[in-house]
């Protein structure tokens, strides 16, 4: 599966494998500024391939575009943000 093939909805990212979606990232508005991962989804042959990474990444970079901060409801999110210290900036307090 090629990362590269992700593409981009309105609230969210996804990677489909013959029409079917087989890996999405969702976000939603949370007043001015600030947007909330909310679902984190990789179907089970696909996991622990660092997917669900890239897509937390593609929402990273669409918030620092916008200039947005990140509230990360979905556990996976949160996770990812307990890893990566780096990114942890964009985290709304």
């Amino acid at each position: 599966m090629d990362k590269q093939s992700i593409q981009a909805r309105t609230g969210g990212f996804f990677l489909e494998d013959n029409g079917k979606t087989v890996a999405e990232i969702s976000y939603s508005p949370q007043g001015e500024g600030v947007i909330s991962i909310d679902h984190t989804y990789i179907s089970p042959g696909l996991r622990g391939q660092g997917l669900a990474d890239e897509l937390v990444r593609k929402v990273i970079d669409y918030a620092r575009e916008e200039e947005l901060k990140i509230i990360p409801a979905c556990s996976y999110a949160g996770h990812y943000f307990d890893k990566n210290l780096d990114d942890r900036v964009l985290l709304y307090k």
